[in-house]
């Protein structure tokens, strides 16, 4: 189906499905007119991850304040709104449930369409912020609960063509990041960190079989995380930016070459990176190294559009709405969503 992106559009996103309750105003689906996020970062640090139960509560207090920030803000009134877009999963059911309902809430309240979404296509659709897409293409999705290589043909379309089979990168960089001391969430703090060492440790990287576009970072996981346990054992003193640098080496090296992979096997126009660990320097750095040498544009979104935000939901929403996709007051949030279904 072939969808007119240049027809002109006002969405309200919304996303809560983890820990930022966020909502924001998007203008034709590339231009952000507000865009309001609640973090609860400093909430969860004292557990060392995000809890289920006290997320959802305090999206609870949080989502009638963050979208009247948002509408606010954007200075638009309800009555210029298209549609409301709203991530339906995947995600912590609670988290769900709590945006799921206040967007059936507002769009009964002001007689908009309610269209759902899926989280990983606004992460992906954060770069058009950047700049307008072209297909075939191939984005590449990090995250705490995500490592997928995505194939797009035409917008609104999505294969994944290439998934982890066991921690994603994300969640890979939080646990090593708790080993060696630092707080959560770990992935900025090992980026920083490892600026102050050298990857001289020569962790292992996951390949898996011949031609496999899959990624798997439990080994490695364990390899750093047996490597810490070994040199304390010794009394040896640990070098944890050394540590760090040479895991990140690693990390980055599988993403990149498997995405490059992947990029040449569809003739992709375009390569996009997206989702948290998209943040971090040396993946930038290595896929834009990378890309460059192949000749294949790279996208890549700011730092402040990486990470969970209702900017990139409503861009997602304005494909899904332009798509025809629509949701009644039945809809319900789902915290295991198959990107396919969308």
């Amino acid at each position: 189906m072939k969808i007119n992106v240049r027809q002109k559009t006002l969405i309200l996103g919304i996303e809560t499905s983890c820990d930022e309750t966020a909502a924001a105003v998007v203008e034709n689906g590339t231009v952000i007119r507000s865009n309001a996020v609640a973090s609860q970062i400093d909430i969860h640090r004292r557990f060392g991850g995000v809890v289920p139960e006290v997320a959802s509560r305090h999206h609870v207090d949080q989502i009638t304040v963050i979208c009247e920030e948002a509408m606010d803000k954007s200075e638009v009134a309800w009555s210029d709104l298209d549609a409301i877009a709203v991530t339906q999963g995947p995600g912590l059911i609670g988290a769900l449930l709590v945006g799921v309902n206040g967007a059936k809430a507002l769009a009964y309240a002001h007689g908009l369409p309610l269209v759902p979404v899926h989280h990983i296509t606004g992460h992906i659709y954060a770069n058009r912020f950047v700049r307008e897409l072209e297909f075939p293409l191939i984005a590449l999705v990090v995250s705490g609960g995500h490592t997928e290589l995505v194939h797009m043909s035409q917008h609104g379309s999505y294969e994944v063509i290439g998934t982890t089979r066991d921690d994603a990168a994300g969640e890979a960089f939080d646990k090593i990041a708790r080993t060696l001391g630092l707080p959560y969430p770990g992935g900025p703090k090992i980026d920083r960190l490892a600026k102050k060492g050298k990857p001289v440790i020569d962790f292992p990287r996951a390949w898996l079989e011949e031609g496999s576009l899959d990624f798997s970072f439990s080994g490695l996981k364990s390899a750093v995380i047996n490597y810490v346990h070994n040199e304390q054992q010794r009394g040896h003193d640990l070098n944890a930016a050394d540590i760090a640098a040479s895991f990140q080496a690693s990390v980055s090296e599988v993403l990149v070459k498997k995405t490059l992979i992947a990029a040449e096997r569809v003739h992709a126009k375009q390569i996009l990176v997206a989702g948290g660990v998209s943040a971090n320097s040396v993946v930038r750095t290595e896929m834009e190294q990378a890309a460059r040498t192949r000749g294949i544009p790279l996208i890549i979104p700011p730092l402040k559009l990486c990470t969970d935000n209702a900017a990139m939901i409503a861009a997602s929403g304005t494909i899904g709405f332009l798509k025809g996709t629509r949701a009644d007051l039945s809809l319900n949030g789902k915290a295991n969503l198959a990107i396919e279904d969308f």
